[in-house]
């Protein structure tokens, strides 16, 4: 792939296209909005001047409900050798572009598994995709060539392609996307109204529960109504799960002991089947999950401390698997949750401790 088109310079499209200019394809960009193009070309993501010819791949990052008729008006125009887009639901997108008649054996649908609660150019990144499975939906008459050009496209994103049935993609991701998202949102919800004394006891569970709550919710209206039906459908299940789960709590609170019982069966239900499905989710670079030892550090709140945490720990030879941060409530401090190997644990709490640092036990 030599030369690239990105249609829609919002997080996704641009960071694809920083990603393609990183690694030497001349990339030219386009959006509804000029001015978003020009900011994308101002980042170095490419250049807002048309193409003078057909280009390799045209790429559309458009909103999933625009994004049949702004690949229809590319195909028409014969912009491309290749087709490709990046919407977040694949099996609407496809038939709308079958009920027009077109030839689509120049495209192929994906979704690149990848994002940030911020949207737009400015938010955008080169390695947004880096280790990232990057969906694919070629079907029996996508060409050939077309195919190879989006693994390459996804080889330059240093992303993992993975190739799926459109239909089995949007319910893949109405059940560990979509569904989250609105259920993070109702949680956070909760916090609107809430007393101001009760939202200053918030702590690490509510920041990780409520995160993707912060995300625009216009990008989402249109991601949720290209795929409706398989979102509604698992809200149905979650809400037979909170029926239940009051009807437990309600029991428990009664002076009858055989409901009491029944109560504590209901929760400790749904909580084992939260435990057996959070086991399931693929940990670092989509393996298999795998338990770490946590080293607790206590840090007050000043610029460097976690560079020379980071640094004691790679002098004692520790590898850091992932990290997390709790702010403490009305001071100027934190813990910081190191997660290794549990045989690196001792390891780098005596190191630690021999270089002035406190962990709590």
């Amino acid at each position: 792939m030599r030369t690239a088109l990105v249609i829609g310079t919002g997080l996704i499209g641009t960071s694809a296209a920083l990603a393609l200019t990183q690694r030497g394809v001349a990339v030219h960009l386009t959006d509804h909005d000029p001015e978003q193009a020009r900011t994308a070309a101002a980042l170095g993501a490419g250049t807002d001047e048309e193409p003078d010819q057909p280009v390799d791949l045209a790429i559309v990052a458009a909103p999933p409900a625009h994004v049949a008729s702004v690949l229809a008006d590319a195909l028409r125009r014969g912009l491309a050798r290749g087709y490709l887009d990046v919407a977040s639901v694949k099996g609407g997108p496809r038939r709308e572009l079958e009920e027009l008649g077109l030839d689509l054996s120049a495209y192929i649908g994906s979704h690149p598994m990848s994002g940030r609660e911020q949207s737009g150019p400015l938010a955008a990144t080169g390695d947004l995709f880096e280790g990232r499975p990057w969906v694919l939906t070629p079907t029996r008459d996508t060409d050939t060539e077309v195919l190879n050009l989006a693994l390459e496209l996804v080889s330059h994103c240093r992303a993992v392609p993975v190739v799926m049935d459109a239909d089995a993609h949007d319910r893949a991701v109405a059940l560990v996307s979509h569904m989250p998202h609105l259920v993070s949102s109702m949680v956070a919800a909760r916090l609107e109204h809430a007393e101001e004394a009760a939202v200053r006891l918030c702590g690490q569970g509510i920041r990780d529960v409520t995160r993707i709550a912060a995300s625009d919710p216009r990008m989402w209206i249109d991601i949720l109504s290209a795929n409706p039906g398989p979102v509604a459908d698992l809200l149905a299940d979650v809400s037979a799960d909170l029926e239940e789960t009051v009807r437990a709590l309600r029991a428990l609170q009664s002076f009858d002991e055989d409901k009491r019982r029944e109560g504590t069966a209901g929760i400790e239900d749904v909580l084992r089947r939260g435990n057996a499905g959070q086991v399931r989710v693929p940990g670092k670079h989509g393996s298999a999950p795998r338990a770490y030892e946590v080293v607790a550090v206590l840090i007050d709140d000043q610029p460097g401390q976690l560079a020379r945490i980071f640094a004691d720990a790679g002098m004692a030879g520790v590898n850091i698997e992932d990290v997390r941060i709790e702010h403490a409530t009305g001071q100027q401090a934190g813990l910081v949750q190191l997660l290794v190997e549990p045989k690196a644990a001792p390891v780098l709490t005596a190191a630690l401790k021999e270089r002035g640092w406190a962990i709590r036990q």
